[in-house]
């Protein structure tokens, strides 16, 4: 919403919005472009009458600002919609999906694509890097959407991605998530097919080789060509020569080596993530042999493995990863790169498929890699953590308050050691205090 907020502000509109316990980055970028936030939900903030209210999807009825929407028959609409009708129209959409990887993946592709001197249009989950910001129009015709399978908003129970009518697409993976919307997976793959049907038969769709719950969402129909990608076994598009921890790896395309990636991100996930960006890319007009030595100067996303500072030899990370796939992958990545020196981590189950504790059974198996694992045991954790993580054995604790977090980091932690705090809210802010605490003891 607050990168929608941006692309409204950037077509001279007047934007203003409402939003509870906003943080950076989208907080600063906001206020950066003029755009009043105020807090909390209130009817009267939707006094003066707006000419459009937008709402968000984490709105429902009973909220006060939606209900003095409906009752005083205020035009409304959601961020995806008004997306479509107001920036996609027109364009060459070039949409990710998938349960993880979407934001690295879309920022790549954004990436390559300016590199090659198309200034793309954008809308991402997170904020690049290389650009600063979540959002921008850009130049026609290319505009890259992160495609979130999340539903669109109260009045609006399809997916959001739905509305992108994409000519390429992406879909990276596919695993079951969002259990406070979809009972089971075969909900999601019924969205996901729901947006293979939106796909022209002169676009493309990329895919992974080898994953089950996506080829049965293909299996329901599908008439636009596809391509193949695997970061390890031979696909349409695959690596070699690879890095133990991802840093490098040669680019195959039908049997011919494209070139060598040579970059600072690590990890399996990301090699994927960039062989889906190249194909995309070549789809768009931009080969591979172009598109290959831009990744060297892509900066990766922020809260995506992003190194928040080191104090004494001490390294503190701040990661996205909420869900058990996602953390383990990125253990792995940090694992590679740092051999046998520690890995503490400090997560917080903060998503409401982690709170309802959906995959707390794949938990502990998830967090192995890892020396000591320290978590956040809010009040409304609907599982009971230390059964789920019994098998980690001695190795991990439990806290019900972040300072207590801070202080057992303080008595642990020694130069060479890495911390990696896993939330995909604030958490308290508790990368920054961490710092601040190991600076204070020195």
């Amino acid at each position: 919403m607050g990168g929608i907020a941006l692309l409204a502000r950037a077509l001279g509109h007047r934007v203003s919005g409402s939003d509870a316990n906003v943080y950076p980055p989208m907080s600063t970028q906001l206020e950066e472009a003029g755009i009043a936030l105020m807090e909390g939900f209130e009817a009267d903030h939707l006094q003066p009458a707006p000419d459009l209210v937008v709402v968000g999807n984490a709105m429902s009825r009973g909220n006060p600002a939606v209900e003095a929407m409906l009752n005083r028959g205020l035009p409304y609409t959601s961020g995806p919609q008004w997306l479509a009708e107001n920036v996609l129209q027109g364009r060459w959409v070039v949409a990710v999906a998938g349960t993880h990887g979407k934001t690295s993946t879309a920022s790549l592709l954004a990436w390559i694509l300016e590199q090659a001197g198309l200034q793309p249009g954008f809308l991402i989950g997170g904020v690049p890097e290389n650009f600063g910001v979540s959002a921008r129009l850009g130049e026609a015709p290319f505009f890259v959407v992160e495609a979130d399978e999340y539903d669109t908003a109260f009045f609006d129970k399809r997916s959001k991605f739905v509305h992108y009518r994409p000519r390429t697409l992406v879909m990276n993976n596919l695993e079951y998530d969002h259990a406070d919307i979809f009972d089971d997976l075969s909900m999601i793959q019924r969205q996901f097919h729901h947006l293979v049907r939106t796909v022209p038969a002169e676009g493309l769709i990329i895919t992974p080789l080898n994953d089950g719950n996506l080829s049965e969402v293909l299996d329901m129909g599908v008439w636009t060509p596809l391509e193949f990608f695997d970061p390890e076994i031979e696909a349409g598009w695959h690596a070699e020569q690879a890095a133990p921890d991802g840093h490098s790896f040669d680019v195959v395309c039908e049997g011919e080596n494209q070139g060598r990636v040579s970059w600072d991100l690590i990890g399996r996930h990301n090699v994927a993530n960039a062989l889906a960006a190249i194909a995309a890319a070549r789809h768009a007009g931009v080969a591979p042999g172009q598109a290959i030595p831009s990744l060297g100067g892509f900066k990766n996303v922020k809260r995506r493995l992003e190194l928040r500072g080191e104090v004494d030899g001490v390294r503190v990370y701040d990661d996205f990863a909420h869900h058990p796939t996602a953390i383990e992958t990125t253990l792995d990545g940090l694992r590679r790169q740092v051999g046998d020196e520690r890995i503490f981590v400090l997560l917080e189950p903060r998503s409401n498929t982690m709170k309802r504790g959906v995959h707390a059974d794949r938990l502990a198996d998830a967090l192995q890699a890892a020396d000591q694992v320290m978590v956040f045991v809010p009040d409304d954790l609907g599982w009971d953590a230390a059964e789920a993580l019994a098998p980690l054995g001695d190795r991990f604790e439990l806290f019900d308050d972040t300072a207590s977090m801070v202080s057992r980091t303080l008595e642990q932690a020694r130069p060479g050691d890495h911390f990696l705090v896993m939330s995909n809210g604030g958490f308290e802010a508790i990368h920054q205090r961490l710092l601040d605490a190991l600076q204070s003891r020195l």
